[in-house]
Parts: structure tokens; C-alpha cells; sequence
């Protein structure tokens, strides 16, 4: 059924829906990690354990259907394991600790420029000029929000050990974006998100231990268990299979596009939940943000559903 599904969704929708799910995730790990009442380490093993608890009994058939296939890629689909379930979530919870909420989202919002970067300089990758312009358009945007209309305020902002986290984090991110090109063809979305998400855990495992050990544990309460429960289920499990999906159809340099909508998630979910005001440098970056993904996803070739396997 889900297969079904993402055949005949638009890419704009699951990449739109991605960004959405994954703003909810700096939300909640903002408020947890923060106040100390989920270690990171935790947040990010726990998250990826319920994620996979839940995909398992569904990815199990296609798991033993495509073993061979798994076995033969077992190195690139161990990279991406590392990179985008194991410490790409590690490190962005651990940043979290010791950044601010704007300094976060605004180096998330520097990942479609890692990933176009990295793409040409490693990758060999050709970007249009006009993708080139809905980036630098779209960037505007998360600027304008991220400022509050004032750029004056950029030359303000404060780095710390925490930026520099999760602009590992945010690294890794591209990375992965990049590595997916070299995903097993015919492996279907679902078998390589729950092997993926067992390796994640498997890497991670010994840094969690190493927190345990430091005396820090989740404080279990009925706010922690609906938490992490959201994190495996959205971010984690739709999330990943609907970026995995989007960044098939139209590459990881559009796809890497529709992070600069988290901020405009992020200010509408600060204000639907949190009672924060919305003002006019919230809509005028999301009309930017908008314009950039518009111009970009106009130059792109979507690639139709029977021309590859899909997700």
C-alpha cells in the first residue's frame, strides 16, 4: 500500500511533508534535550529503536525477498546507516545542548548549499544556473525570517561548540542526500529504511552505553513517551521514506531545496502550539522561500514512477 502511494504522489508533496515532520523534530528535541529530561544519546537510540520496531514486521518479507541484493551492497548501505540514521540525529541532539534554537535552524537552513557544494566538488554534479537562483532566492527567504527583517542582526549571531555540532550534523545530512544515488536499484524503501535503521542502532549503541555509564537517563514520563513515539513514527519512519523517495525523483540539489521550508513549519507551529506572533518578515521569507523552491522545481525533470523502482 505504501508503495502504491508513493508511485503516484508528487515528489513536491513528500519532500513539503518531510520538511514538516522534521521541523516537529527540532521542536521536540529543542524542548527535551534542553531540560535535560531526555540525554541526546537516548533521544536519537530510542527514536531509530521504535522506528524500526514498527517497520520491521512489514520489511521483513522484502528483506529476506532481497537479501542477496542487501548482502552484495552491505558497505554503501552500512555508510548510509551511519550517516543518515546514526550520527547525523546523534550529533544534532547533542548540539542541541548548547545552542540556541535560531542558530540551529540557521545552519539547517545552510544544508541545500552543502549539498549543492559537495556535489560539485566530489561528486562531479552539473547544477543549472536556474536551480542556482531558486537557492539563493529561497536562502533569502530563510534569512528574512531567520533576522526578523533586520540582516544587521547576522552580524550578531554567537557560534559555540553547539553550531559546530550540528553543522557536523547538518554535513553528514548532505552526505547521505549525495550517497543515496548509490542506493541497491530495486531495493524497496521500506527494506532498506528498517537494515539502515538497524545499523544506525548498532552504531550508536556503544555511545549510548557510554551515556548510560555517565549516570544520564530518560526521565519517563507520559511528555517523553509521546515524544519519542512522534520522533520514530514521522521524522523517522515517513520522513526518511519519503526523502528517499523525493530525492529519486528529482535529485538530492532540488530535494536539499525543501529544508528552507522548515523555518516556515517551524514559525507555524510556534505559533498554532505555542501562542508566538507572526509578523510581516514571516511572510515575506515564506513568499521568498516559496519563489525559490518554484523556480527550482520548474527547470527540474520529475522522473516518472515506471522508469525506476520504487521506494
Amino acid at each position: 500500500m505504501m508503495s502504491k502511494y508513493l508511485s503516484s504522489a508528487s515528489p513536491y508533496l513528500l519532500l513539503s511533508l518531510t520538511a514538516l515532520f522534521w521541523s516537529g523534530n527540532w521542536v521536540i528535541g529543542r524542548a527535551f534535550v534542553s531540560d535535560s529530561q531526555i540525554p541526546p544519546v537516548a533521544l536519537a537510540w530510542w527514536r531509530w529503536a521504535i522506528a524500526v520496531s514498527l517497520i520491521t514486521p512489514f520489511a521483513l518479507p522484502q528483506i529476506r525477498r532481497h537479501w542477496s541484493t542487501i548482502w552484495q551492497h552491505r558497505k554503501i548501505i552500512s555508510l548510509l546507516a551511519l550517516l543518515g540514521m546514526g550520527f547525523h540525529n546523534l550529533l544534532t541532539y547533542v548540539g542541541l545542548q548548547f545552542t540556541t534554537a535560531t542558530n540551529g535552524v540557521l545552519l539547517n537552513s545552510a544544508t541545500p548549499v552543502m549539498i549543492i557544494l559537495l556535489g560539485v566538488l566530489f561528486f562531479k554534479r552539473r547544477v543549472p544556473a536556474i536551480q542556482l537562483l531558486g537557492v539563493a532566492i529561497s536562502l533569502i527567504g530563510v534569512l528574512a525570517i531567520l533576522t526578523k527583517g533586520q540582516p544587521a542582526l547576522l552580524a550578531t549571531l554567537q557560534f559555540n561548540r553547539g553550531d559546530l555540532i550540528v553543522l557536523a550534523s547538518m554535513l553528514l545530512w548532505a552526505l547521505y542526500t549525495l550517497t543515496l544515488k548509490w542506493r541497491p536499484a530495486g531495493l524497496p524503501g521500506i527494506a532498506l529504511l528498517a537494515v539502515c535503521g538497524v545499523i544506525g542502532l548498532i552504531g550508536m549503541s556503544p555511545v549510548y552505553l557510554w551515556e548510560i555509564a555517565g549516570g544520564k537517563s530518560i526521565q519517563w514520563t507520559w511528555g517523553a513517551a509521546a515524544a519519542l513515539l512522534y520522533l520514530g513514527i514521522f521524522p523517522s519512519v515517513l520522513g526518511y521514506i519519503f526523502w528517499n523517495r523525493g530525492v529519486e525523483q528529482v535529485g538530492p540539489s532540488v530535494a536539499g531545496l525543501f529544508m528552507h521550508l522548515m523555518p516556515v513549519f517551524g514559525s507555524l507551529l510556534a505559533w498554532l502550539f505555542l501562542g508566538e506572533r507572526l509578523f510581516w518578515f514571516h511572510f515575506a521569507g515564506i513568499i521568498l522561500i516559496f519563489a525559490g523552491i518554484y523556480l527550482t522545481t520548474r527547470a527540474t525533470h520529475v522522473i516518472p514512477p515506471a522508469a525506476e523502482a520504487v521506494g
